[in-house]
């Protein structure tokens, strides 16, 4: 059985993205790029929102990004190495191998995909890890907090629901980021 596991950077505020639709706010780090990199390595789905998938696609599609660095080599050889599940009501097409697009969020399928899984998944996109926080199903949540405040924008978390968490560990960077992971506990 595999764990769902929602991922995000956030501002110190809770915010993944500005009032402008930014998210460019966490500062630059090796480190931090190699602890996204090592948990990419375990995962064997991703889920992830349209939105989220079209940025994230690059690292499969634009050989680039891979050719900047070995580090930034081996986060595209990760993602590439992971089928992914695009929820999207819109999206036709995917240009990135083992991907399939699901039309909508269903809380029985994803908790089939988690018991049949022998690898994590990965959720990603706030809206729809916003959708299985409220069905129960992350099992943990990973959020990577930049030391700046963006004064509103898109939150991390969903609103309207409320979540009590189990810290079960964290870690700081060199750079000022903290990596806090919770387990969801039930209200």
């Amino acid at each position: 059985m595999g764990r769902l596991i929602y991922t995000t950077n956030v501002s110190l505020d809770g915010f993944i993205e500005d009032p402008r639709g930014s998210f460019d706010f966490l500062p630059p780090g090796e480190d931090v790029f190699a602890a996204h990199t090592e948990l990419m390595q375990s995962i064997g789905t991703l889920v992830y929102g349209r939105r989220l998938y079209e940025k994230m696609a690059v690292w499969e599609i634009d050989p680039s990004f891979a050719a900047q660095s070995p580090a930034l080599a081996a986060f595209a050889a990760a993602f590439a190495d992971t089928d992914k599940i695009v929820y999207s009501s819109t999206q036709i097409e995917t240009p990135t191998a083992r991907t399939r697009i699901e039309r909508a969020f269903d809380p029985v399928v994803v908790r089939e995909m988690k018991d049949a899984a022998d690898r994590d998944l990965l959720i990603g996109g706030a809206d729809l890890a916003g959708q299985a926080l409220r069905a129960g199903l992350v099992d943990e949540v990973q959020l990577y907090v930049a030391p700046v405040s963006v004064g509103g924008g898109k939150p991390g978390l969903p609103a309207g629901i409320r979540l009590d968490l189990e810290l079960l560990g964290e870690r700081r960077f060199g750079n000022g980021v903290v990596l806090l992971r919770y387990r969801p506990r039930p209200v």
